[in-house]
């Protein structure tokens, strides 16, 4: 175990600030131009493919309980990370649609660069503090989100996913033999309208119309016009463009990670509606050193959902014995996740392997991978 002295230091915390060094290298490239706009997806996706083989594994686990107070130096790593992102965005839509030194087809280059760093940071950053109780970090992840126009992707985590995840009514939960290319528009619809239905119910179960003042949506919809807004007034519409540039690369990579995430783990089915509580064997995990530096321990996704309020610290690496382990890290992963018949040659053979390991005693496992269970009561 990580000694409390250790994980409270700041050299300890200093390899999750690597996410910091994509600010300087974004505006490096747009100023360069020409092939040098590659250098940020090849800087998150490949080098830290690279990185993870060179460090190996991160099986060291921190005192669970640890306060807040010992963790300053990575809760202010997530809430600084904000207005550097705004900051960022908004500054690079200025720049580039004045700037005459490049063209169009460099200027969507360096706005792909920044769907990377806006989805692989930032989307990933908002959700370490949508987990939060405190009312500005919640705030400053519902910035981060309507930065890339989805605001709802917090309603759905927490009211959704957490809740439902590994049964049929958890649209993220990829399904056995289901490819990247079909999950992505299925998620992309039903996330939204599971989202969007879980706040009405919400409001329904204290007789409130959905319409009501506190449903969360009209908070999402205010700041995410703000945003597009802004992108109008600094850039016209080219600056809409390149905003909606980098929003859809940045989604495009959320929901590859979450498809990586839970691939073809599903809770078993009790009768009458009932499923087995939520176990670290319900997510894939990994603890490749590098990239989880890069992801602030986002890899160690068993035992997030085992429990969900832990921040990103003091995520525990989880064994073979109680969780399904990635054979990569999500830079490999996620790419592997795009090429269907290489995704299913890897790990179609580990999800048979994780049901005769965890549920020898189901026989008929066809309800499962098409999602032909009964729903999970509400």
């Amino acid at each position: 175990m990580i000694a409390s002295d250790t994980l409270s230091r700041w050299q300890s915390a200093v390899p999750f600030w690597v996410s910091y060094l994509l600010v300087p290298l974004i505006w490096m490239t747009s100023f360069a131009g020409g092939w040098w706009v590659l250098i940020m997806p090849l800087s998150t996706w490949w080098v830290f493919a690279v990185l993870d083989q060179l460090t190996g594994l991160n099986l060291e686990n921190a005192d669970p309980d640890a306060p807040d107070e010992e963790l300053d130096w990575y809760i202010w790593l997530t809430k600084a990370w904000a207005p550097v992102q705004f900051l960022t965005l908004y500054g690079l839509i200025w720049y580039t649609t004045r700037a005459t030194g490049l063209t169009t087809i460099e200027k969507i280059g360096v706005f792909f660069g920044m769907g990377v760093i806006s989805g692989t940071i930032g989307i990933n950053y908002s959700h370490e503090l949508m987990h939060q109780k405190g009312k500005l970090e919640r705030w400053l992840g519902d910035i981060l989100l309507s930065m890339v126009l989805y605001s709802h992707f917090r309603s759905e985590h927490l009211l959704v996913h957490h809740r439902y995840v590994g049964t049929p009514r958890d649209p993220v939960t990829a399904r056995y033999n289901e490819g990247f290319h079909r999950f992505y528009p299925r998620v992309l619809r039903q996330s939204l309208k599971s989202a969007f239905n879980a706040e009405a119910n919400k409001l329904a179960r204290k007789d409130r119309p959905w319409t009501a003042s506190t449903n969360p949506f009209w908070r999402y919809w205010a700041l995410q016009s703000t945003m597009l807004l802004l992108a109008y007034l600094l850039g016209g519409w080219a600056g809409i463009g390149l905003f909606l540039l980098q929003a859809g690369t940045a989604i495009w990579q959320l929901e590859l990670v979450n498809y990586v995430e839970h691939y073809g783990l599903t809770r078993k089915y009790l009768g009458d509606g009932k499923y087995e509580h939520v176990h670290p064997r319900h997510s894939w995990n990994a603890s490749h050193k590098a990239s989880n530096w890069l992801l602030i321990n986002l890899q160690r996704h068993s035992d997030h959902h085992y429990k969900p309020s832990r921040r990103f610290p003091l995520l525990q690496h989880h064994s073979q014995d109680a969780a399904p382990q990635l054979p990569y890290g999500y830079p490999v992963m996620t790419i592997a996740a795009m090429i269907p018949p290489l995704w299913r040659r890897i790990m179609n053979p580990k999800v048979r392997a994780w049901r005769r390991q965890y549920y020898p005693e189901i026989a008929d496992w066809q309800p499962y991978n098409k999602a032909q269970n009964p729903l999970p009561r509400t």
